[in-house]
């Protein structure tokens, strides 16, 4: 998690570049602005687009499709997890060679670049292939033993399509590769950013206050406590940062002097963000006020991160300022409208899909039995054409209209709303006649 990084007057490291305390000219107000201001932006992107995306994937007809979900035990062990990778990252830089570690790590991410480039750029490449395009299915399956013992490991379908944005993402793969580009790192690090916070669903609020509040003492620590996550920042090779140089307007495209932002201060609010856009669909008021404000409080959080790193010239834990904005506006905005009950016990993980029964409400039974067996049967028999009955059947109605032989209303009451007359007409037909 790393925290934004900048400072204005001897510059910043570019990540794999010299980190020996050579000083560089001062950068111009017109350049911190553009490089500032540009990182915000870069944050805000995969936050909506990955926010909306999160709300699609949730309904997700194949499992295969399914998001990953926190539990609050994760979220608990997350932070732990992450100091732990983090000082062992840092221990690996301080023993050995950064160009062979920085060698590894710059293929693991050039493979994984290139598949999460390439899934954030397929539903927007739909749009451009014709309809007679040849699409052909693709299946690729790797399995583990054999007969009744064996088991996928691997099970990834695709098509025509992705294979060109396969394509396409392979070419960025081999820019980063061979130049280190800002450009293509950013690319990297934004498809990064929008499948975390696509794919990553959190399962309710209060598991997002557990992982929030944890990575907020962790941020704290690192920046502030030790000098850990400043040195693996500036070593680190790899797409894991979105870096914007504050010397383009003097060097263009060539500018080394950069200001950088991790990208665990995009996924880790981002991913509490989504929650609450599902949440706001799950109060179906065609209202999205909880995702706008939480949208709103992170550009504050952020902001105010740019401004005191911009002030005391030192790096900031982002996570100390978004946290509290991220958590306490939207709790706000609860408090205001007299929500707070429904917001902490939404889950996500028991979201309704679409091709899912759901049960809206119970039917309400009031009246004598016999009565709403007259009124069941007008509704069955309504749009059908009603067969003739037979003397045992008049029966058995008259024996109903008596209150003598009354239906199973518990088992009404157990159906779905949209289905307890079909449920009554299947029990009524199985009596013998």
């Amino acid at each position: 998690m790393d925290s934004a990084v900048s400072d204005p007057h001897n510059g910043s490291a570019e990540a794999g570049g010299p980190t020996n305390g050579t000083t560089r000219p001062p950068s111009t107000p017109e350049g911190i602005a553009l490089a500032y201001g540009s990182l915000l932006l870069m944050a805000l992107l995969p936050i909506f687009f990955g926010a909306l995306r999160s709300v699609r994937c949730a309904r997700g007809k194949n499992a295969s499709d399914m998001p990953e979900t926190i539990t609050s035990r994760d979220a608990a062990r997350f932070p732990i997890i992450a100091s732990c990778t983090l000082l062992g990252l840092y221990l690996f830089f301080k023993i050995f060679s950064q160009e062979y570690i920085n060698l590894l790590l710059s293929m693991y991410f050039f493979v994984l670049g290139i598949l999460a480039l390439s899934h954030t750029i397929s539903p927007l490449m739909n749009k451009f292939f014709p309809a007679n395009f040849p699409n052909r299915q693709y299946q690729l399956l790797f399995t583990q033993g054999s007969g009744e013992n064996k088991e996928e490991i691997i099970n990834y379908e695709f098509d025509t399509k992705d294979l060109v944005c396969l394509g396409l993402s392979s070419i960025v793969g081999v820019w980063y590769l061979l130049r280190k580009h800002w450009i293509a790192n950013n690319l990297f690090g934004l498809a990064f950013s929008l499948n975390g916070v696509e794919l990553l669903h959190l399962n309710n609020v209060s598991t997002g206050c557990i992982l929030l509040g944890g990575l907020f003492i962790y941020d704290i620590f690192w920046v502030f406590g030790t000098n850990v996550m400043v040195t693996v920042a500036k070593s680190f090779e790899a797409p894991i940062k979105l870096v914007f140089p504050q010397d383009l307007l003097e060097k263009g495209l060539e500018a080394d002097n950069f200001a950088m932002l991790g990208l665990g201060d995009i996924v880790i609010p981002g991913i509490f963000i989504a929650l609450l856009l599902r949440f706001d669909i799950s109060l179906k008021k065609n209202t999205h006020t909880y995702f706008y404000t939480s949208f709103a409080a992170y550009i504050f959080g952020l902001g105010l991160t740019i401004f005191i790193m911009h002030i005391f010239k030192h790096a900031q834990p982002a996570l100390l300022y978004l946290v509290p904005a991220c958590i306490g506006f939207p709790v706000l905005v609860a408090l205001a409208k007299g929500e707070v009950t429904e917001m902490f016990s939404y889950e996500s993980s028991a979201e309704i899909l679409p091709h899912t029964p759901r049960l809206t409400h119970f039917p309400t039974v009031s009246g004598s039995p016999a009565s709403l067996a007259d009124s069941m049967q007008q509704k069955l028999a309504g749009p059908r054409r009603r067969r003739p009955q037979n003397p045992s059947a008049i029966g058995r109605s008259r024996k109903l209209k008596m209150g003598l032989h009354k239906p199973n209303l518990s088992s009404i009451c157990r159906c779905p709303a949209t289905s307890w007359h079909h449920q009554a007409q299947r029990k009524w037909n199985q009596q013998p006649v």
